[in-house]
């Protein structure tokens, strides 16, 4: 049988291979090694969303199938990663109803998405890992020169504008708190979760700094 990897949701990330993309990413709870998994803008703002706790102001589809799990008494036990062929993830849920275990395939973003609403664990094998784990270092490609016009040319932008994500957290740098909290309430209101949740991790990356001052 093969070994099995837990893994944690660590985030996602504006994917550079495909435009309108997003890459989420599966850490190895307990090893340096990272799954990107490519994932599309509504799956992204689902799982975004259930990262923030953010509860929106109707119910998504991934919440209503886990209230409807749990109405009836259906125990999502785990999500198995269980094939990567064709640059293709294949997952599955593990549902126990108190007599028998089912298991049903699914979408990865999917699953994920799901998994973190019921809080249950997520696996994969150690073959998948091996192929398609990577280990992610930190990088800084943000120009120092002319600092100073590159950030009132920043501040003209509007998110959508900015495609790179160092750009991007540049930007974010540059904005207020008052202004952040009031975009981030307007995401909300306009059920934009992936804005709302760059504004809500900008502002806990703020709180956190400031806590170490």
């Amino acid at each position: 049988m093969s070994t099995r990897v837990k893994l944690k949701v660590q985030g996602l990330a504006n994917s550079q291979i495909q435009s309108g993309a997003y890459a989420l990413i599966l850490a190895e709870e307990d090893g340096p090694r990272r799954i990107p998994i490519i994932v599309g803008t509504a799956e992204a703002q689902s799982i975004a969303i259930a990262l923030e706790h953010i509860v929106p102001p109707r119910p998504l589809t991934h919440d209503l199938f886990a209230t409807f799990a749990h109405a009836f008494n259906v125990h999502l036990k785990e999500v198995y990663i269980y094939k990567f062929e064709d640059g293709v993830f294949y997952s599955e849920l593990r549902f126990y109803d108190g007599e028998r275990t089912v298991a049903l395939d699914s979408r990865t973003s999917d699953a994920i998405a799901i998994a973190l609403r019921v809080h249950c664990d997520i696996y994969t094998s150690e073959e998948i890992v091996r192929e398609c784990g990577v280990v992610l270092e930190e990088t800084d490609d943000v120009s120092r020169d002319d600092e100073s016009e590159e950030n009132e040319r920043l501040l003209e932008l509007e998110p959508e504008e900015i495609q790179d994500e160092a750009q991007l957290r540049k930007w974010l740098s540059l904005l207020d708190t008052e202004e952040i909290n009031e975009r981030l309430e307007d995401s909300i209101k306009e059920e934009n979760y992936e804005y709302a949740k760059m504004y809500k991790d900008e502002l806990r990356r703020r709180e956190e700094e400031d806590k170490e001052l």
